[in-house]
């Protein structure tokens, strides 16, 4: 596939973009940057990994008491960016954000690697930490709490949905005479533009 997809669904043609990458990305195909806004309104960006995708959007897991979980609580607009070099492609959403359902965080978390359940007990994300030690400490704390049976997911542990309004889809074109189709959230559907490179 060339990525020159004609389906007016933005979210399919993305489909198709990740298929393609998981392929040919040797790390994180489902790497995204992701921006959020300080309540003092200044930008801020960091990498997660998409866990999901529907047609109501795009979603990432996190420490709800984390920075971007704060900042998300007090301004529930986010921005993502995926770039794929191996295929010279790249992906700009932007929306409006939600909390993932209990069920749906309930589930990934369960299929998340034990050490990894242990860590989101553990850590407590974006907190100044005293040593690596402390960390590797709470780990094994919580390790030997939860040493037989199931792992329950933490209070703090969750998801967020990414609900585009806007999805840009940019490829590589020679001459620098790239390729962008932005699709706007238009009703149930979308409305289709190009825009100069």
């Amino acid at each position: 596939m060339d990525g020159t997809a004609t389906t007016d669904d933005p979210i399919a043609i993305f489909e198709a973009w990740m298929a393609e990458a998981a392929a040919s990305e040797p790390n994180d195909p489902n790497a995204v940057c992701l921006a959020t806004a300080a309540p003092d309104g200044l930008p801020s960006a960091r990498m997660v990994l998409l866990k999901g995708i529907d047609s109501r959007g795009f979603v990432f897991y996190t420490n709800l008491e984390s920075r971007k979980g704060g900042e998300l609580a007090a301004n529930p607009q986010a921005a993502l960016c995926f770039h794929w070099k191996t295929l010279a492609r790249s992906v700009r959403v932007e929306g409006a954000v939600e909390q993932v359902s209990d069920a749906d965080a309930d589930a990934y978390y369960a299929s998340r690697a034990r050490t990894s359940r242990l860590g989101a007990w553990a850590s407590k994300q974006s907190r100044p930490l005293e040593s690596r030690f402390a960390l590797e400490k709470a780990v094994a704390e919580y390790g030997l709490r939860y040493a037989v049976g199931e792992i329950p997911r933490p209070p703090h542990w969750s998801g967020f949905r990414v609900l585009p309004r806007r999805i840009e889809l940019w490829r590589d074109m020679p001459f620098r005479l790239h390729e962008r189709r932005v699709f706007h959230r238009d009703g149930s559907g979308w409305r289709l533009e190009m825009l100069y490179p």
